[in-house]
């Protein structure tokens, strides 16, 4: 295991609720959805932290529960935050969608001419060779 995400602590090789730091994990995902910024949620949670770590942890599925970590936040408010940073990301701009990248045709068959000349350099040579190439495609 890595770092352990705020709102855990390791008790005996497992991982155990924080009761303490839990609370300000569900006041900051409340805080969040009744529509305070990052920051304001995470002042009003008690959460002393970067702008990036705040949205690390509401994008935190860790907190959901798996094998290892115990759930704190229930999945519909999980998803309710997620779905509303998806929206107030669109408002802003700041939702890049990849582009289609164009489809790249590589020649995979060659035509040569007949080569004649015979140079003494073979970098010459080589060069010639190379002129001698036609591409199908």
């Amino acid at each position: 295991m890595s770092h352990t995400p705020f709102g855990y602590r390791i008790a005996n090789g497992k991982a155990v609720i924080d009761e303490i730091a839990a609370q300000q994990i569900k006041a900051l995902f409340h805080a969040y959805l009744s529509g305070d910024s990052l920051a304001t949620a995470a002042q009003k949670a008690g959460i002393l932290t970067s702008h990036a770590a705040i949205g690390k942890m509401l994008r935190n599925i860790r907190y959901l529960g798996d094998d290892y970590y115990p759930a704190i936040i229930d999945p519909d408010i999980f998803e309710s935050a997620e779905m509303e940073r998806i929206r107030r990301a669109k408002k802003l701009g700041r939702v890049h969608e990849a582009k289609a990248k164009d489809e790249i045709v590589y020649p995979t068959s060659f035509r040569i001419k007949e080569g004649t000349e015979r140079l003494d350099d073979p970098f010459q040579q080589a060069e010639y060779a190379y002129s001698l190439i036609e591409s199908e495609v």
